[in-house]
């Protein structure tokens, strides 16, 4: 039975003068596998997948791959053209991963059970597991508790990434127990993991993962107050990685880390000097 449990890191693209940083990429993925977590989540929204082509989330996919084990690699797959959607896939399926993360369609606003028939279809295509990725705030509709949870019963279906801001519905499907609940809030991680969810997806976790790994590690022990100590450390970065639209602050952290070039593709922005000063700040304390 597949297995989502821990921290993944919802991976950024580094690019270099409008082309994707394949030798940072690499650095990167090697550093975060280094520290020890569980699995990267290649071109979703942190890794500013609807900015780019098919053949280069592709070329990322293989990129990761190259140096992650299979079942440390789950990929992005988004869209409103199902079609498109179901060939893309194919493609993706071709590789060897441990999953796929789909949210529901963006921009068209589906009705309940037109949310629930896309994700059907997707689940009955599908030759690897299949996280859900409630995000209602960047898809603009709101998948609603009862349609989620039937929505999980599917036998490929594993996981859901959980940005709902909901609580009752986290622990509806926490309760249900038919997926692993993972936060995409890295604010709710320690409340993630203290609910019995799975962990987190979290973009945040590019920097200082290993302290994201000893949280995880401290809560599958039990030391709550351990724990504890350690999410209010992270605390002060995660409240200030996410000030801006995400991954703006995350790419400036880790430029100022030396790991890649602080560059997004428009319309994203790089993050100002203001947020910049603050980032440097709690950059220099986490570090201590």
């Amino acid at each position: 039975m597949s297995s989502f449990r821990g921290i993944w890191v919802a991976l950024v693209t580094p690019f270099r003068s409008g082309h994707v940083d394949f030798d940072a990429l690499d650095g990167l993925v090697k550093k975060l596998l280094s520290d020890g977590v569980r699995g990267l989540v290649v071109c979703g929204t942190t890794g500013e997948a609807a900015a780019m082509s098919k053949p280069e989330q592709l070329e990322v996919l293989d990129a990761v791959l190259r140096v992650a084990e299979p079942n440390q690699v789950i990929m992005g797959l988004s869209g409103n053209n199902l079609p498109e959607v179901l060939a893309f896939q194919q493609k993706i399926q071709a590789r060897d991963i441990a999953g796929i993360l789909v949210p529901a369609p963006y921009y068209i606003r589906p009705s309940q059970q037109g949310i629930e028939s896309f994700f059907q279809t997707v689940s009955d295509a599908s030759s690897v597991p299949v996280v859900v990725y409630d995000i209602p705030y960047r898809t603009g509709v709101r998948i609603e508790r009862e349609t989620l949870r039937r929505i999980v019963r599917h036998p490929m279906i594993k996981a859901v990434k959980d940005c709902s801001g909901d609580i009752e519905t986290t622990l509806a499907l926490i309760n249900d127990g038919n997926a692993e609940i993972l936060t995409g809030e890295d604010i709710q991680i320690f409340t993630n993991l203290a609910l019995g969810g799975a962990g987190a997806i979290s973009a945040s976790a590019h920097i200082r993962a290993d302290l994201y790994v000893q949280l995880f590690e401290e809560m599958e022990m039990g030391d709550f107050v351990l724990a504890r100590l350690t999410f209010n450390r992270l605390l002060p970065w995660i409240q200030v990685a996410f000030a801006e639209p995400n991954p703006a602050v995350v790419k400036a952290a880790l430029d100022h880390e030396g790991l890649i070039l602080n560059e997004l593709r428009d319309p994203m922005q790089a993050c100002t000097a203001h947020t910049r000063d603050n980032l440097t700040r709690v950059l220099h304390t986490l570090a201590a």
